[in-house]
């Protein structure tokens, strides 16, 4: 069984670079407007222009977002009018618009500080009307939020997730030097995205991560994990002091771990900014409350700059987590990721633009079959 699954991923990581080769030009998503954008049946330029949200978008944003997803997007606030009004009054969140010359809002995003270290800003929720794709509205918009990133204050460090279905995003992170660092496996519901593709399995998403301000800092590398994390911070774009992590976690230690359910679609994320000697109870205690409850992926973040983080991801292996990447600045010091996932997760589905991605899929697909053949 075991070498009818590796000649199969063999075959399929061969497809894989076959179907990259014969998109690399084909995607439409990084086009400039004035090559090949088609608004009704004519060839042109598309005028644009970016904006901050403004309460008069509402309405148009729930109609695009309607246009795009049906009713299947998991964030229910977009298809309300008034709740999105209410969420750009957050300091955390911050939408901005695309029209066109009409004034027709045309595209949506925002960008977000979801990360426990609130330097690192995350662009969600892109979406462009399907009537302006393949013109360059999709490059356009991450030119602008690189742009934006730059007159923010508090932006130290960008972060998107790339969802593995198709390579525009992949492609756009590209574009504004955004580096892969992760994968994380299962992440959205595939229904979420049944009108644009048949395939209906979970979606993976490609972590990218761009520093803005740079912060040396000590890191300790898990051994069992550490030429992938060599070869990740070796093409980042910020320095770190790497460390193999040989000590236990001391004793009097405390836990301090938080916990964020994303019910709507199967999610549960857990960040440890301290492993102490209760760490497996604390653990343990969420993975029985996630037992009860129809949970597909399990997530769980640990900060590296701790000198035990190679035991702590031993215990925290133990209990069938596996490998996901690194995520820079995500406690202010870098982080790991692990992941869980309930059954075999979605391999096929996904579709990677880079070698480097290619790389850490592998990585990743390796240490979760080791996993897998455990249990």
């Amino acid at each position: 069984m075991q070498a009818f699954r590796v000649a199969q991923w063999n075959i399929w990581v061969q497809l894989s670079h076959i179907l990259l080769n014969c998109q690399k030009n084909g995607d439409d998503l990084l086009a400039s407007p004035s090559e090949h954008a088609t608004f009704n049946g004519m060839t042109t330029k598309p005028p644009i222009s970016f904006e901050p949200f403004q309460p008069d978008d509402a309405e148009q944003v729930t109609r695009l977002f309607i246009e795009v997803y049906g009713d299947a997007y998991p964030i229910r606030r977009v298809y309300d009018p008034q709740q999105l009004i209410e969420a750009a009054n957050s300091d955390s969140y911050l939408p901005f618009v695309a029209r066109s010359e009409t004034g027709q809002v045309i595209s949506y995003a925002a960008l977000c500080r979801s990360a426990p270290y609130k330097g690192i800003y995350e662009l969600v929720q892109g979406i462009v009307s399907s009537d302006f794709r393949g013109g360059g509205v999709g490059r356009a918009m991450f030119e602008h939020v690189e742009r934006l990133l730059t007159t923010l204050p508090d932006a130290e460090t960008y972060f998107g997730e790339s969802v593995c279905n198709h390579l525009h995003t992949q492609k756009a992170c590209a574009h504004i030097k955004s580096i892969d660092t992760a994968l994380e496996l299962d992440l959205m519901p595939g229904e979420i995205y049944a009108r644009d593709t048949p395939d209906t399995g979970r979606i993976a998403v490609l972590d990218s991560f761009r520093s803005f301000v740079s912060k040396p800092h000590q890191v300790y590398v898990p051994q069992r994990y550490e030429e992938i994390i060599r070869y990740l911070y070796d093409g980042f774009d910020d320095q770190r002091a790497l460390s193999v992590s040989t000590v236990k976690i001391p004793a009097g230690q405390r836990t301090t771990l938080s916990v964020k359910w994303h019910r709507e679609i199967g999610l549960v994320r857990l960040a440890v900014t301290e492993a102490g000697e209760d760490f497996t109870q604390q653990l343990d205690a969420v993975l029985e409350e996630c037992a009860g409850q129809e949970v597909q992926v399990i997530q769980l973040w640990l900060k590296s700059s701790l000198p035990w983080t190679g035991d702590a991801v031993e215990q925290v292996r133990e209990r069938g987590f596996f490998f996901g990447g690194i995520f820079p600045r995500w406690f202010d010091d870098d982080g790991i990721m692990l992941q869980k996932i309930a059954g075999r997760p979605h391999w096929e589905g996904i579709h990677l633009h880079s070698d480097r991605a290619l790389k850490i899929r592998d990585v990743v697909y390796a240490d979760w079959l080791r996993i897998y053949q455990c249990q």
